[in-house]
């Protein structure tokens, strides 16, 4: 049987199976978005799909020190959908 990849939470320092969390990338032009497919080139960080995760990454910045850059408020809107829309 195969192992399925473990991912560790932005927001609660958890491991998890990296199919139950959201990926958000930064390509080499230096755009973050949110990865849907978990297949867009880039650097990766995974959260869990939970408001309270987000909450505590974006309290602690560990999205901006994960990607050593100013994050959006238009980045973290569209995070908040896609949590909710699940």
């Amino acid at each position: 049987m195969r192992q399925i990849p473990q991912r560790t939470c932005t927001g609660c320092m958890q491991k998890k199976n990296k199919n139950e969390l959201i990926r958000i990338v930064k390509n080499k032009n230096g755009e973050i978005t949110v990865d849907k497919t978990g297949k867009k080139e880039g650097r990766g960080i995974y959260i869990c799909q939970s408001i309270e995760c987000l909450g505590k990454a974006i309290k602690s910045k560990r999205i901006e020190k994960s990607f050593e850059t100013k994050i959006s408020e238009e980045i973290y809107e569209d995070l908040r959908g896609v949590i909710l829309d699940k």
